[in-house]
Parts: structure tokens; sequence; C-alpha cells
């Protein structure tokens, strides 16, 4: 696979506080098949730590699936008892942090989606002296938190890598589709392809917690603009969706996408998606929780203060028969 960088919450709480304690652990069946999975033992003899990680993700995106996969294999190697809560609603993720701080976890993973509204609560973890690796999104804002580590790919370097990618293939003019308002990671996106496209970007805000509206919005906006040739979705659940709207909308534009899963690995085989770029997931929830392990046990740190990147990686049918054997398995 070639890479796409050319250049470059009293009752709240008890409720949350269920929710994190109970159906996202690893004490339940998820976790115990993950265990069996690895031959019910962990590889190392220390301490059985507990890790929780929060994040932002809705309900049903495959993206965080496979980030939690990662999470919860390399839980199992070091003997981490881990705990996966999420809310899409910042208020709620930050209540959720704090739940893993009553808990006095050992450690403690999250997304900065949207980091005014996550600030107070994980300087308030790091305080408390628990150590705190950041994911996915908020990396400009990680170390300003006191976070150890920031785990994930550079929005805008991975938005000038599309931008590239779309010179290179001719298009005039794309839609970026932004499926979630005030989220930092997705405006650098657009902003990325915005700044290396030689054509002009438009972006187009839709209600991602409803597929069918976002694919009447691109129908629609397709249909009034017949200039666009290409969409640009921002998460791999909308990129069937933006499909079925470039098809109903009878229009030519491509369609491409961030991030991967079974479907788009499906579309690029098929042609109905041109290209995706993976932040490979599940590395950032495997190295999260291993980062955290070895800090705890040996005072190690992985990249020196900078970034630790897990892409971007652009990816094109020619790759689709090797990812969909790890789509098929969850871990891509």
């Amino acid at each position: 696979m070639r890479t796409g960088i050319r250049t470059r919450a009293t009752a709240l709480a008890v409720v949350l506080a269920l929710a994190l304690a109970g159906c996202s652990s690893t004490g339940g069946k998820r976790a115990e098949e993950e265990r069996e999975r690895a031959g019910g033992r962990a590889a190392v003899d220390t301490p059985r730590w507990t890790f929780a990680m929060v994040t932002h993700s809705g309900d049903g995106d495959t993206y965080w699936d496979i980030v939690r996969s990662g999470a919860e294999q390399a839980a199992v190697k070091d003997n981490v008892e881990f705990v996966y809560s999420h809310d899409k609603e910042a208020g709620r993720q930050a209540q959720l942090v704090q739940t893993a701080i009553d808990r006095k976890v050992d450690g403690l993973i999250v997304t900065l989606a949207k980091p005014e509204a996550m600030e107070a609560v994980v300087r308030k973890a790091v305080k408390a002296g628990i150590p705190v690796v950041t994911i996915n999104s908020g990396q400009e804002e990680s170390a300003g938190l006191g976070a150890l580590a920031h785990i994930g790919q550079d929005e805008s370097v991975a938005g000038e890598a599309v931008g590239e990618e779309l010179n290179e293939r001719g298009h005039g003019k794309a839609l970026c589709v932004v499926h979630e308002q005030g989220n930092v990671g997705h405006e650098e996106r657009c902003d990325g392809v915005r700044e290396a496209f030689d054509g002009e970007v438009e972006n187009l805000y839709v209600d991602g917690t409803n597929m069918p509206s976002v694919e009447s919005s691109v129908e629609a906006e397709l249909q009034s603009d017949r200039d666009v040739d290409t969409v640009v979705t921002l998460g791999a659940p909308f990129a069937a969706t933006a499909a079925k709207a470039v098809e109903r909308a009878g229009s030519d534009a491509e369609v491409n996408t961030f991030d991967l899963n079974a479907q788009v690995a499906a579309g690029l085989r098929d042609g109905t998606i041109g290209f995706a770029v993976d932040q490979q997931p599940y590395l950032q929830g495997y190295e999260a929780v291993d980062l955290l392990w070895l800090h705890r046990y040996n005072g190690n740190m992985l990249g020196g203060g900078r970034p630790v990147l897990t892409g971007p990686q652009l990816v094109t049918e020619d790759d689709a028969a090797d990812l969909e054997k790890y789509t098929e398995r969850g871990t891509r």
C-alpha cells in the first residue's frame, strides 16, 4: 500500500457510572471473548491495572468499534482491565471522564474532538495523578492539557494528502461533507483539502446522526451544483450514503472518504468509492493501551513529546483485496 503523505452528569452520575462500569467494561462478554481469543492469559505478570477510554463516538459508529478492538486486544496482552465508554455530546463525555477519575483508574485515554468542553476534566485527571493519553482528535491541545502523548493522524496533513490526490485525478470542485459541527478535526480535514487542492472546496454541514438526512442533503447539493465532481466524506459510514446520493442525483461525482470500514473496502473494489484515507484506528486503540502500560511499568514514553502518527495512509482499488481480509476481522 502506498502512503498518502506526499508533501506533507445525582441520577445522571449514577447512570453514567453504570454505563462506564457495566456494559462498557472488559468484565463483560466482549472482553471475555477477547481474552479467550488471546489464549486467556496475559503476556506479562505486571499488576492488573485499570485503564479507561472515553471517546466522542455516537452509537453504531464502526470506526470506534475498530479503535475499541485494538485497545481490548492490547489490554488482554498487558493484563489490563479495560473500561470503554462514549458519548457524542461533549458535556456528557466530560461527565464520563469524571466517572473514571472517581473510580481512580490507573490510566485514561480520551478524545478531544471539542477541547473546550474537555479541558477542565482532563486537567483534573492529570492533577489527580492519572496518566492521560489522547487519541484521534485534539493533537494541538493535548500537550497543553498535560497529556503524556497524542496518538493519531495529523488532520491537516491528511487533508492535504486528499487535496493532492484530487489534483492527480483531475477534479475541479469538491464537496466536503462535515457530519459533526464543532469537531476541530473535521474542520482541519476540510481546510487541509482546501490548502492543497487546486480546485474549489465547498463545506456542506449535515446532521451525522440522521443518515437519510445526510443522503438528501448531499443529493440536493449535487442537483443544484453540477460543477461538483467529487464528494469527500469525513468518516467511513458516510461514504456509502454519499454514493447513493450521487446515484440519485444523476451525478458523475466521484466519492472519496476519510477512514475505512468493510463497506468502504467493498466500495473501493467495485469502484463506487475512488480512494480512502486510513488513519489506522486499530493502531490508535492498541498503542494507547500499550503506551500507558509501558509508562506505568517502565517509565517509557513514545514520541518524545511529539504526536505519534498513525496515518494518513491512502488506499485505492489496488489495496481492496487485502483490506477486505482485515475489515472482516475488525482490525481495519
